[in-house]
């Protein structure tokens, strides 16, 4: 047998609910676990989308469940990560990751359950946070797996506050942040998995903490449940005059989402030597073109010149993945303490992890959205 890496996480599992809460999406189909089943549905990557993501874009297919060979195991995906990063890897334009090729298996975070295993340190029952992709079954020889043991609780929380999402909030705000006590932190996206997090972390770590979401319920949520002192609506009229007074002493610290209009907005507001980590610009994702208007690049630099701030984009896992163990004790502490809370959104079936995900895109997610394969 080949001995693969294992990296359990340590510490009592998260309450149930500390605060947060857990919406699921019913779907008319159900798909127990079952160890016989012979059939493995997957979606491919039909073609490359020009702008948003459609029916044509994936396709469902069928086919025979794998076999696990030596140095391998076989795992069945019981929940799907959906993420914004995955709209860059249908695209074969330049980026960090190489893209997906058409007809392979759409990639994806997963919490699995092992099958059959011919690899050390992973036995049949064990739950295993993986990359198992848009289908029911994947091989794996453990290559960035982690075994999260026989019963773990909320074991979906993997895909988010326990993991990638809150892995990048947790580096992304300490490394590139570096907040300190009293500053004015301005989180955008503030009611995703990410954003949340920032901000609940923002306000441990003694900042002023100001979200922006779109629409009240999500206002409400992020000042409510998740604690931030304050969060504008940048679908209402009058947003940047709203930002502006929700933060009279100006911004050190900017989390950048989402780019576009809300980046104009914020721009005036940021304070000498502010830092800027760039996680994403969902705003741009299925963008065909440069946006409309003058070109304000120039503007960008002057600004960051004059003001000696700090811009720097991160992949999470080539910049900071080897703070992993830190990140899991500390933010396990907080979870447990009830100083971080979560909002997970579960979509049941497969089948609708497409529309989801296009979904997810237009800012239709509230809180962490995943998708539950089968019952475990």
């Amino acid at each position: 047998m080949r001995r693969g890496r294992v990296v359990r996480i340590e510490g009592a599992p998260p309450p149930a609910d500390p605060g947060g809460a857990r919406v699921s999406i019913p779907s008319e189909t159900r798909h127990p676990m079952n160890p016989s089943q012979t059939r493995n549905r997957r979606f491919v990557l039909a073609e490359r989308p020009v702008g948003e993501p459609d029916d044509d874009t994936l396709r469902l297919e069928e086919e025979a469940v794998p076999e696990p060979g030596e140095g391998q195991m076989l795992l069945r995906n019981v929940y799907l990560s959906l993420d914004p990063y995955m709209r860059g890897r249908m695209s074969d334009a330049p980026s960090y990751a190489a893209p997906v090729e058409i007809g392979e298996t759409m990639i994806g975070g997963t919490v699995s359950r092992v099958v059959a295993s011919n690899l050390d340190g992973f036995e049949e029952g064990d739950w295993v946070s993986a990359f198992g992709g848009w289908q029911d079954y994947a091989l794996s020889d453990g290559t960035g797996a982690i075994n999260m043991g026989k019963s773990p609780e909320n074991p979906s929380w993997a895909l988010g506050v326990l993991g990638m999402p809150g892995l990048t909030a947790w580096a992304g705000l300490t490394q590139i942040g570096e907040p300190q006590e009293g500053e004015t932190l301005v989180v955008s996206a503030a009611s995703g998995p990410v954003g949340g997090t920032v901000g609940q972390i923002g306000k441990i770590l003694g900042c002023r903490v100001v979200g922006i979401a779109g629409g009240p319920e999500k206002n409400a949520h992020v000042t409510g449940t998740l604690g931030f002192d304050a969060c504008v609506d940048y679908k209402a009229d009058g947003f940047p005059q709203a930002l502006k007074d929700a933060c009279p002493d100006g911004v050190d610290i900017y989390w950048e989402n989402v780019g576009g209009a809300v980046f104009d907005a914020v721009m005036p507001l940021l304070n000498p030597r502010a830092r800027v980590p760039v996680c994403g610009l969902i705003s741009q994702y299925n963008a065909t073109s440069l946006p409309e208007g003058p070109d304000r690049l120039n503007l960008l630099l002057g600004t960051i010149l004059r003001k000696r701030m700090t811009m720097r984009g991160f992949i999470v896992f080539d910049d900071f993945g080897h703070l992993y163990p830190e990140f899991a004790a500390q933010m396990g502490a907080w979870v447990r303490e009830g100083r971080v809370r979560y909002r997970e959104e579960v979509i049941d079936g497969l089948e609708r992890a497409s529309e989801a995900f296009r979904g997810l895109l237009r800012g239709e997610a509230f809180g962490k959205r995943v998708v539950k394969l089968t019952e475990a």
